[in-house]
Order: structure tokens, then C-alpha cells, then sequence
């Protein structure tokens, strides 16, 4: 099993969010989050005076999947969320330990 987290640009989301769902993916978790890659921010103007906006909004998402899947869900998300301008985000993927579903107490994959 592998946790899965992408940060994307907010306009994407609705987009890779459908496309997973299409793909039989059932759970996930979505953070509003900010920050800055090699970007470094950007300059905005506002009422005449420029200012540097250093945190960037973008979109977390957040699953876990069997390993079995774990590379169509990584496509899956790399074709929809992809704009090809600096700051589409970036994925990582990490081993999971375990997963408990607390309603039940299944673990492993039946919890995901």
C-alpha cells in the first residue's frame, strides 16, 4: 500500500478529482495549502502598488491505494493536472504501514 499526496493548482482539481472517481478510486482528502517551489512566489499588482505574494495557494490531495493501482492513479493525476508552466506541483508517494478503518477495525487494503 502507498500514500499518495499531490499538490496541484486549485483550477485542476475538479478535473483530476473526476478523473479519479472515474477510475473506481472512492476516498480522498483535500487540503487548501500554500506555499512555494522554485517559483519563489510571484509580483501581483494592487491598486497601483506591486507586491510579492510568496505563498502560492494550491490544492493537497490525499489517498491511499493498493499497490496494485498506485501507477494508474500517478498517471492519472500527471495527465490532468498538468498544465506544462512552472508550478503544477509535484506528487509523493510513500509506503504505508498499515491502515485501520476505525467504524470497522478492517485493516490493510480492505480498510482503504
Amino acid at each position: 500500500m502507498k500514500k499518495i499526496e499531490a499538490i496541484i493548482r486549485i483550477f485542476k482539481l475538479d478535473s483530476v478529482k473526476s478523473a479519479l472517481a472515474a477510475q473506481g478510486i472512492h476516498g480522498m482528502t483535500i487540503t487548501d495549502v500554500k506555499g512555494f517551489g522554485r517559483q519563489r512566489g510571484h509580483t501581483e499588482m494592487y491598486r497601483g502598488t506591486e507586491y510579492k505574494v510568496e505563498f502560492v495557494p494550491k490544492v493537497k490531495l490525499e489517498l491511499a491505494a493498493p499497490d496494485a493501482q498506485v501507477q494508474s492513479i500517478l498517471d492519472t493525476i500527471l495527465r490532468t493536472a498538468q498544465t506544462g508552466q512552472v508550478g503544477d506541483g509535484k506528487i509523493f508517494v510513500a509506503p504505508l504501514g498499515d491502515v485501520i478503518r476505525i467504524r470497522t477495525g478492517e485493516t490493510g487494503e480492505l480498510a482503504i
